[in-house]
């Protein structure tokens, strides 16, 4: 039984280069996720993968020390599907 194929969006304040690259390496360390976008102008986070929606948000939330707000969360479909 592999995960749900998810895309989320998640708002975090993204207010300086710093924060963008902090986002950044914590998102590709993640292995579960298989792309994401950053939208810097309006604090968008992306991601798509098998994931916990959960699990996920916790994890950005502890290695980037920002708040993430989940805003949107679809089912989306696997890779291939």
């Amino acid at each position: 039984l592999s995960p749900q194929f998810y895309c989320m969006t998640l708002r975090m304040s993204i207010d300086c280069n710093g924060c963008y690259q902090k986002i950044r390496r914590a998102l590709l360390q993640m292995q579960e996720l298989e792309s994401h976008l950053i939208d810097r102008k309006h604090g968008r986070v992306s991601v798509w993968g098998a994931f916990s929606p959960q699990d996920v948000a916790i994890k950005i939330r502890k290695r980037t020390n920002r708040r993430v707000e989940i805003l949107e969360l679809r089912e989306a479909a696997g890779p291939g599907g």
